[in-house]
């Protein structure tokens, strides 16, 4: 049977990667794919842990080479998920978390149109910009640009099956626990999950 794939989405400071992580801490059974980006590490990120941090260069062979699922220009620098990432997973049935912004989960619904996508949102501009200025890493000129590119991503919430407002951290995580279930719960996944089960149930002879 195959596995589902689950993308989330949220603009930088939203808190996306902390709610992934605590989910994928309850739900041993998601898989979390490992994107490449051709950015330099930020404090504290590891290589293969957090992103494969590779060259522009190195990117652009993998682009030439058809090596990925997705892929785009965000910030000025590349992001993409590898195929091999993604769909040997699938297919051995287990489930994929993809954490990507709105252009790649575009491309993904194009290739994967049975994905199932969240865009978690800031519970105020201000908490975002708040959360931003945290990480005490950027001046206020990278600030304003990153809240720009922030509202940008936001306004394409629509296009994603769920959203989840990370007001409160445990009930965002609650929230996300929750879509994932609902979703393994889909008539079409337990068909599969179940046909033995259903046509012994269905049987007139049983």
């Amino acid at each position: 049977m195959r596995g589902t794939l689950f993308i989330v989405a949220a603009p930088s400071g939203a808190g996306k990667s902390s709610i992934v992580n605590a989910v994928l801490s309850r739900d041993t059974s998601i898989r979390l794919s490992v994107s490449f980006t051709s950015r330099g590490p930020r404090p504290g990120e590891r290589h293969a842990e957090h992103y494969h941090f590779v060259s522009a260069e190195e990117f652009q062979r993998m682009i030439a080479a058809g090596d990925f699922f997705e892929y785009a220009r965000v910030h000025g620098d590349w992001k993409g998920t590898a195929r091999q990432s993604v769909e040997p997973q699938l297919a051995a049935g287990h489930d994929v978390l993809l954490e990507i912004d709105w252009q790649g989960a575009a491309q993904v619904r194009a290739k994967v149109p049975d994905a199932v996508s969240v865009f978690i949102l800031p519970p105020s501009r201000e908490a975002l910009e708040q959360r931003m200025r945290k990480r005490g890493q950027d001046s206020d000129e990278v600030i304003a640009q990153r809240m720009a590119a922030a509202r940008e991503e936001m306004s394409h919430y629509g296009e994603f099956d769920y959203v989840i407002v990370n007001e409160v951290f445990e009930t965002a995580v609650d929230e996300m626990c929750a879509i994932f279930v609902a979703s393994r719960l889909r008539r079409g996944q337990q068909q599969q999950r179940h046909a033995g089960l259903i046509r012994g149930l269905l049987d007139q002879h049983g």
